[in-house]
Parts: structure tokens; C-alpha cells; sequence
């Protein structure tokens, strides 16, 4: 089957594009710069206003009054001094007094008011007035008041009284131009509060159509260069992903968006070589499971023809060196009797091997499904089989009440058979004792079947498990050497293993484990 994708052209690397931070940092310097923009704008915009605000509230307006005030008091001197004149009555003067005091301090609040200030006109003003105020006194009010103390009121009636008018009248005038000079000032005044005012509006609403702009073009040039790319990209490894193994995964985005691109559409042809790879193996596979299936039916085949063909020549091989031992026993030779002996042993032996072998086979191959047994019932099954051993031996088997597991019970019955029944042979001068103890253990039933015979040395605790190794030789302990790989086979196959505990204990001592049941009230507990 071709592999090859669909566009051979190789993967190329994008190196003149902008990466995805570059894309970034460039719209995070154009929001940076129109923010900036709008920040100052916004602060010249607060401080002209700051400053229109604080030239009327600061000074303009306390300035009108203080000139209001100033021109307040003059008159009431000017009143003071002229009623003074006609009536020569000294509380006539009082007017003139206060409004002296008033004056002091209305020209200098308003000095104060616009000393450091732009207002110059308006200092000029007041000196206008100072001095004009100036020559209206030393020229009139003082000598007036003099004349009218020395000569009494009707001095007051000689000509001076008009030239004191008329001295009066051009500090009215420089009052009325220090008024105008600031009603202007305070209109100007108003005029740049308004503007900055509408200039701050303006700001502030060019800020946000900038600051919305600047957003807008923004998130257009990020998705142009960076959403869509990727959104692209994602679609083409979907494909992929969903088994389009031979299309090209491209992307035309920044650069290290195509690099991923690029590094992924490498991935994808290295996925396409182990993918054929793989389906070269599995073909491999399938014809050694053809093969391997032919073989376990050959191997079906063989055992049937074991089981069957070659028990029957067996058996008479067996049956007529019987026959020969009772006929001729004793008629011959020392040496015939011993060849019978050793032919019925041999034939004895090869159909107890067949027989254990067959039985190894099918282990697992030809059983039916797991179903739940109660141990405590294989236990007995198994000590029935060994019931002759064990009468003759003298054998005493305790155990534990045991719990229930799923499997099969003839094939655990041979577990406690095979390890019992080693027990059994394998016993020292003392009359056999086996212990069968259970304890649950991390979801699993730990099974130990201890004895006191001879023991088996540590270093054997593996090979004893290999099909026909044997630790004795064949005339001093019967057996095949099956028994324990029997064992082992039959707890594997019921989700278990099995081990040899190779304690410092005397005899031996197996364990084994099966899975556990759920919990139920009828299960043992743990001893």
C-alpha cells in the first residue's frame, strides 16, 4: 500500500515572517503608543482646564471683589471727608476712618490676589488707583480736614471743595478702568474655562474613538496573522488526526507557526513510516498466528493421537510384560526377571507420562468458563484422590476454612492434589503434616501449604516449576516432573501465581494467591 501524501513538495520553513510574540508585541505597542497619545492629550487638557479654573476662582473673581470693596471704601471716605466739611461735625469722619482701613485692605488682598499672575494690567490698575486715591487725599481730605478743624464748616465752602471734586473724579476714573480692565480679565477668563473644558470633552472622546480604533485594528491584525493561521493549522491536524495521514499539514501564519507546521508534517511522515512499518509487522504477525494456529491444531491433533493411537499399543506393551512377569517369574535367570521388571516399569512409566502430559495440555485450552467454587469442597476432592497416600502414610492435613473463587474445580482440586501429594513423598521419618492456611491480602487470597519433609534448598525454588526437572533421581521418588509445572499453569491461569517460600522454616512451604471474590458475609476473614 503507498504511503506517499498527496503533495510532494517538501515542508518549507516560514523565515521571513514575524513570530506570534512579535505579533503581540506589535499590537501591544500600538495600544501603547494611542494610550500614551491619549494620556497626554488628557493631561494637557486637565491642566488647562486646572488652570482656567484656578485663575477665575483663585484670582479673577476674589479680584472683582476685592476691587468692589477698594472702591466701596473710597467712596465712603470721599462721603466722610465732604459731609465732614459741611457739617464740621467729627463723627462725619468716622466713614472716612473705616473706609481708610477698608482700602488698606482691599489693595492689598487684590496686590496679593494678582502678584504672580499674568495679570498685569490689572497691577497696573491698582497703582493708578493708589496713587490717584494718593493725590485725592494729600491734595483735598487731609488739608480739608485741617481747614475745618482750624476755621470751622464754613471753610469748607471756598473754592478747594470743587478742586476736591474734581480730584475725586479721576480716582472714579481709574476705579472704573480697574473695573473694566477686570470684568474683561474675568470674560477672557470664562472663555478659556469653556474652551478647556470642551477641549478635555474632545479629549477624552478622542481618547476612546482611539483607544476603540487602535482595538479594532488590533484584533484585525491578530486574527489575520495569528487566529486564522492557527485556526488553519488546527483544522489541518484534526484531519490528521481523524486518519488523513497523507495530507500535507501547512500553514502560511508567523514563523514559528509555520515551524510547528512544519515540525508537525514531519511528525505525521514518521507516523506514516511507523505506520508501515507497524502493518508490515502485523502482516508478519498474522501469518505467524496462521502458523502458530496450524501448529496448536497439529499439536491438537497430536495430543489427540496420544490420548487414543498410542495408549492402546502401550497398553499392551504394559499388559503382556505384566503377563510375562506372572507367567515366567522365577524360570528364568536372574537377569530375565530384572529386563521384564524393567520393561513393565518403563511402560508403566511412558503411560503415566502421556497422561500427564496430556493433562498439561489441556490446561486452559479446552476447559469451560469460571464459575464460583467453594475450596473447602476441592479440598475434600483432593484429599479423597489421595486418600490410599495419606491412610498409608500416616499423613495428618489441617486447614483453615477456605473462601470461595472463581474457576474451574477439577483444575484447583490438582493444585491441592500436586502439593499434598509432594508433601506425602517427600516426608522425613516423622509421619507427614500439611497446613493449609488463607489470608486476604491486597485483593487477593494468599494460599500457604507448609509440610515437615525434607525441604527444598533455596537455589531450586525456581527450576522446581520447570516441566520435568526433578531434584531426585526417578528410583529413589516416582514421578514425571510435572506436577509442580501443573501447578503453576493452573494458578496463572486462574489469575494467580505461585512461589516457593524459601524461609528458614524445616520443610517445605508453598504459597500461591487468587483473586478474591467481592466481599460477602459467607467469606473467611483473614487468620
Amino acid at each position: 500500500m503507498s504511503e506517499q501524501p498527496r503533495d510532494d513538495a517538501p515542508q518549507e520553513r516560514s523565515g521571513n515572517r514575524y513570530r506570534v510574540s512579535q505579533w503581540f508585541a506589535i499590537s501591544t505597542a500600538i495600544l501603547g503608543a494611542v494610550t500614551a497619545i491619549g494620556m497626554a492629550a488628557g493631561v494637557v487638557a486637565i491642566v488647562n482646564l486646572a488652570d482656567a479654573r484656578s485663575l477665575m476662582v483663585d484670582h479673577l473673581d476674589p479680584a472683582s471683589t476685592a476691587a468692589l470693596r477698594l472702591s466701596n471704601a473710597l467712596l465712603n471716605e470721599e462721603s466722610g471727608v465732604r459731609g465732614y466739611a459741611l457739617a464740621g461735625d467729627e463723627s462725619f469722619l468716622a466713614p472716612y476712618r473705616d473706609g481708610r482701613i477698608a482700602e488698606q485692605r482691599a489693595t492689598q488682598e487684590l496686590r496679593h490676589l494678582i502678584d504672580g499672575t499674568d495679570l498685569e494690567e490689572i497691577s497696573a490698575d491698582l497703582a493708578a488707583v493708589e496713587a490717584r486715591s494718593r493725590e485725592w487725599r494729600e491734595g483735598y481730605a487731609l488739608p480739608a480736614i485741617q481747614r475745618v478743624r482750624a476755621d470751622g464748616p464754613d471753610s469748607a465752602r471756598r473754592p478747594g471743595v470743587e478742586r476736591g471734586r474734581r480730584m475725586f473724579d479721576r480716582v472714579r476714573t481709574a476705579l472704573d478702568r480697574q473695573q473694566e480692565r477686570i470684568r474683561s480679565e474675568r470674560a477672557a477668563g470664562r472663555q478659556s474655562l469653556t474652551e478647556a473644558a470642551t477641549f478635555l470633552s474632545a479629549s477624552f472622546a478622542g481618547i476612546a474613538i482611539l483607544v476603540i480604533a487602535a482595538l479594532i485594528t488590533t484584533t484585525i491584525m491578530l486574527r489575520r496573522t495569528v487566529t486564522l493561521p492557527i485556526g488553519s493549522l488546527a483544522r489541518r491536524v484534526r484531519r490528521v488526526a481523524q486518519g488523513e495521514f497523507d495530507r500535507n499539514v501547512r500553514s502560511h501564519g508567523p514563523r514559528d507557526i509555520g515551524d510547528l507546521a512544519s515540525d508537525i508534517d514531519s511528525m505525521r511522515r514518521r507516523i506514516l513510516l511507523e505506520l508501515a512499518s507497524s502493518r508490515e509487522a502485523h502482516a508478519q504477525l498474522d501469518a505467524q498466528a496462521r502458523d502458530l494456529e496450524r501448529s496448536n491444531t497439529e499439536l491438537e491433533q497430536f495430543a489427540y493421537v496420544a490420548s487414543h493411537d498410542l495408549q492402546e499399543p502401550l497398553r499392551k506393551v504394559a499388559s503382556f510384560c505384566q503377563l510375562l512377569e506372572q507367567r515366567y517369574k522365577g524360570q528364568l535367570d536372574e537377569r530375565g526377571d530384572q529386563y521384564i521388571a524393567f520393561a513393565v516399569d518403563g511402560a508403566k512409566r511412558m503411560q503415566q507420562l502421556i497422561n500427564d502430559l496430556l493433562a498439561f495440555s489441556r490446561v486452559g485450552r479446552a476447559s469451560g468458563d469460571l464459575e464460583r467454587v467453594d475450596l473447602d469442597e476441592v479440598l475434600a476432592l483432593a484429599l479423597t484422590s489421595l486418600g490410599t497416600a495419606i491412610e498409608e502414610s500416616g499423613a495428618v492435613v489441617e486447614s483453615d476454612p477456605l473462601p470461595d473463587v472463581n474457576g474451574e474445580t477439577s483444575l484447583l482440586a490438582l493444585v491441592f492434589q500436586n502439593l499434598i501429594g509432594n508433601a506425602v513423598k517427600f516426608r522425613s521419618e516423622a509421619a507427614p503434616g500439611v497446613r493449609i492456611s488463607v489470608e486476604r491480602k491486597d485483593g487477593d487470597w494468599l494460599f500457604t501449604c507448609s509440610d515437615n519433609g525434607i525441604g527444598i534448598e533455596p537455589e531450586y525454588a525456581d527450576r522446581i516449576f520447570v516441566i520435568f526437572q526433578r531434584l531426585h533421581a526417578k528410583d529413589e521418588y516416582a514421578g514425571t516432573g510435572i506436577g509442580l509445572s501443573m501447578c503453576r499453569k493452573i494458578v496463572e491461569y486462574h489469575g494467580g501465581r505461585i512461589w516457593l517460600d524459601t524461609g528458614d522454616g524445616a520443610g517445605t512451604t508453598f504459597q500461591f494467591t487468587l483473586p478474591a471474590l467481592e466481599e460477602t458475609d459467607d467469606q473467611p476473614t483473614a487468620v
